[in-house]
Formats: structure tokens, sequence, C-alpha cells
């Protein structure tokens, strides 16, 4: 019996990105520093800093015949230095920890995604399945970051950022065996 290899990658990347744009992984022991921030600031905007990440994720799945007999996979947490963007008059190490809480939280549905893709028990639907739950995993990425910048007002609010700062840890910490390396 032959058995054929059919690779299939889906990839979420912010609208305008290319496959030559430069990213940084999320690392624990690598935190943004200001001069990651490489894009151009917008005029048009009230913030004072902006970052760009999301997350990449690609499957293959082996066949026999017509039948998927396996599958593997590959997600990853990326920032995206050239959409990323921060004014320097305004910006400091309070607002610089707030963009980093934004890549982490990408890294946290990382985690959530890679936690949901190991549940998975082969089947003939698998694309469908993980399709489904790409979806869904950026859906709630989408609506945490947007909370996140509701509740701490972008920051301004200490006390919710503080918040937010324990939170994320705690759960980046409840999905360490998902962490990316």
């Amino acid at each position: 019996m032959q058995i054929n290899h059919l690779i299939i990658s889906v990839l979420f990347l912010f609208v305008g990105m290319t496959f030559n744009d430069e990213t940084i992984p999320w690392n624990d022991t690598r935190k943004l520093v200001w001069e990651d921030f490489k894009g151009n600031p917008n005029p048009d905007s009230d913030a004072v800093a902006l970052t760009a990440s999301g997350i990449t994720f690609g499957y293959s799945v082996k066949t026999s015949g017509k039948r998927i007999i396996d599958y593997s996979t590959t997600v990853e947490a990326h920032f995206y230095p050239n959409k990323s963007w921060y004014l320097s008059e305004k910006a400091d190490n309070h607002i610089l920890a707030h963009e980093q809480l934004h890549f982490d939280i990408t890294e946290l549905y990382v985690r959530k995604f890679r936690q949901q893709l190991e549940r998975l028990v082969v089947n003939q639907n698998i694309k469908i399945q993980m399709n489904q739950i790409h979806v869904a995993i950026n859906e709630a990425l989408d609506k945490t970051q947007k909370t996140y910048d509701e509740q701490t007002n972008h920051s301004i609010n200490v006390e919710a950022q503080n918040y937010w700062e324990n939170y994320i840890e705690e759960e980046l910490k409840k999905l360490e065996k998902y962490k990316s390396q």
C-alpha cells in the first residue's frame, strides 16, 4: 500500500502581510523593546503605540488512498515589527508593558489552539475541524484583545492593567504544556 502525503497550509496573518514581512516569534525570555516597533505611526490614531501580532497556523495530513490516516500542525504567535509602531515622544515603559501584553494574549490563544488541536481524533473531517477551531480561536483572540484595551483604557487605567497582567500570567501558566519554544 502506497502512502501519499498531502500538505495543506493555512495561515492567518493581518491584512497586507506577505511572506517576506519580518516577524518575531513569541518567546518567554525575549520581551518586546521599542526598537522592535518599526512601522510608521498612524497620524489619524489617538494611540501612542500599536502592536500587530497574530497566529500562524499550518497543517499537513497523511493519506492512504483517499483516507486521512494522520495529521500534524504548527501554530505560532508572531509580532510584526513593520506593522507595529509607537510615538517616541509619548511612549514609556508602562505603555511598552501594555503592548507586550497584547503579544502575550496572542501566545495565550496559540496555547489554547494547540490544546484543542491535541484533542482531535484523526477522521475524514479533520481539515474542516481544524479550520473551524482556527476561526473560533481567532474570533476569541480578537474579542479578548478588544476587551483588554477597553477595560484598561489602552493602559491608562493602571488598576485594570495590573489585573490583566496578573490574569494573563496565570492563564499562560495553566497552559504551560502548550508554550511556544
